[in-house]
């Protein structure tokens, strides 16, 4: 009897599993694409990181800060505070632990794991920031909505949102078969992703070059999250209902 209601309640997922997730071999041809992706644009992040220790702004920093600002549409200014808002605390946190919650719901439980590695990208950037110590943006050189205590390389709003929004993009990318409605989630988490960054510099939280050690930080932590999910794909959760691997054989 037990053994009949185990089965019954995982049929739905079964059924699921079958309608929407892309067999196994195209799995892995775009993990591998993926992945070789973020670690060619990771490699750059620690050359800047270095720079971005001595100097306190670049020349190109201050000309784009300045031309993203000079736009004073109201529409796009509402898009830039709603985007970075989205990464202050609570709500980045909540927006992590709901995604997390969704794909063990979903019967994804591997999945959510590498989520939740993924979304540990913020402890590292707090690490990065008090060995790099980057003054952010002043008042007297830009227009700056907030003015926070706190350093500026590289940007926390982008690097949590390439680890999170980029892991679920990957997610979307090798599990689910072509469909339109992939493409609109993937769409959203690019845009989502790419704003974070314009509405930093907007804002006149971040220079241009913090936003882009975030990226390239980001991405690293983003290759190392999947790395850690392919690992575990076929060691862990080898058995849950949706999108299964084959347990690894150990050869004698």
């Amino acid at each position: 009897m037990a053994r009949q209601e185990v089965k019954s309640e995982q049929d739905p997922l079964r059924k699921l599993d079958q309608a929407v997730i892309a067999p196994r071999p195209a799995r892995h041809r775009r993990a591998a694409a993926f992945q070789t992706y973020v670690l060619f644009s990771a490699a750059l992040f620690v050359t800047l990181a270095l720079v971005a220790h001595t100097v306190a702004y670049f020349p190109i920093d201050l000309t784009i800060t300045r031309a993203v600002q000079r736009y004073h549409g109201e529409t796009f200014a509402h898009i830039m505070y709603a985007v970075s808002w989205l990464g202050f605390m609570p709500q980045a946190f909540l927006i992590g632990l709901g995604a997390i919650m969704v794909l063990a719901v979903l019967g994804l439980r591997w999945e959510a794991v590498g989520c939740a590695v993924a979304q540990c990208s913020v402890g590292v950037g707090t690490l990065v920031k008090l060995i790099v110590l980057r003054p952010r943006p002043s008042a007297d050189l830009v227009h700056v909505f907030a003015q926070l205590s706190s350093s500026g390389f590289p940007s926390g709003h982008v690097l949590e949102y390439t680890g999170l929004a980029g892991f679920l993009a990957f997610l979307c990318f090798t599990l689910f078969r072509a469909s339109w409605g992939r493409t609109v989630v993937m769409s959203m988490l690019g845009a989502l992703i790419l704003l974070m960054g314009l509405s930093r510099i907007y804002q006149g939280q971040h220079w241009f070059s913090d936003v882009m050690g975030a990226y390239l930080l980001g991405t690293l932590w983003l290759a190392l999250s999947i790395k850690l999910y392919r690992w575990g794909k076929t060691r862990f959760f080898v058995r849950q209902p949706v999108a299964p691997e084959a347990p690894r054989v150990a050869v004698a």
